[in-house]
């Protein structure tokens, strides 16, 4: 079944010129003025012979989308190249998941510096440990010898001395126990598993702006497809207005079969 949609142009002629230059232009304009509501009118939905308001008319969507603009949009933002494509809703569930995967890292970062904190003010308590102005490293050495000479004997051993400790430097420390030092050592170790994770969060951030960029770009040529469609299949009518025996215009109408 054909929905027919006219979006026409007119042209007035034969009778309603022939009218015009007898000296009755009133007649003319009125005859113009009929088809142009006959148009409008079905144009905007109504019956024929009914006229329309301007508020009647429908905006006409978007036009073609370009595909690497709906991409870019995307890698910056996930779900705005969808916006830009007229998908928002699949574009959402992408703006959602960026949302809860930037919860989740900010989760890592606050529970690992929680747990590495909570480590140092361990080790300052059972080993006396100075924990100001320490790299990493030292912490991680800590963790693993039960004072400052058993470290240093074993890095001579090694033959490695210019990584020494000074203990006259406030880098010295001595466990209360060997199970205090594991139990730091397990803290630190989890402090550590937190700042990991935070690598997955970013990764899975990474991944979704893509995934999200691909399907606005899929978006955008899906929206132009339909855009193109929409003019296929056009059928150009003509009509005299008024019949043969007393012409006074033509309609030209374009439908669209869907």
């Amino acid at each position: 079944m054909a929905l027919t949609r006219q979006l026409a142009l007119f042209l007035i002629f034969g009778g309603a010129l022939c009218t015009l230059t007898a000296g009755e232009p009133a007649a003319a304009f009125q005859s113009a003025f009929e088809v142009q509501q006959h148009l409008f009118g079905d144009a905007a939905g109504l019956p024929f012979g009914q006229s329309s308001s301007a508020s009647s008319f429908q905006q006409v969507p978007g036009g073609k989308k370009s595909v690497g603009l709906a991409a870019v949009y995307s890698l910056l933002l996930p779900g705005m190249g969808e916006l830009y494509a007229d998908a928002f809703g699949s574009g959402k569930y992408f703006l959602i998941a960026e949302g809860l995967l930037w919860l989740t890292y900010t989760g890592f970062e606050v529970h690992g510096n929680a747990l590495r904190d909570d480590a140092r003010a361990f080790a300052s308590a059972r080993a006396g440990v100075n924990v100001l102005g320490k790299d990493d490293q030292y912490f991680i050495d800590i963790g693993n010898f039960i004072d400052i000479n058993e470290y240093n004997d074993k890095k001579l051993r090694d033959r490695e001395p210019s990584i020494l400790y000074n203990p006259a430097a406030g880098y010295s420390w001595r466990w209360d126990s060997d199970a205090a030092r594991a139990t730091y050592r397990d803290q630190r170790v989890a402090s550590d598993n937190m700042y990991n994770n935070r690598k997955f969060a970013v990764g899975a951030v990474i991944i979704n702006h893509v995934a999200s960029a691909i399907n606005a770009a899929r978006a955008a040529i899906s929206r132009n497809k339909e855009n193109q469609n929409s003019f296929r299949d056009l059928r150009f009518e003509a009509e005299v207005m008024g019949g043969i025996a007393h012409p006074h215009g033509i309609l030209l109408t374009i439908s669209k079969g869907l």
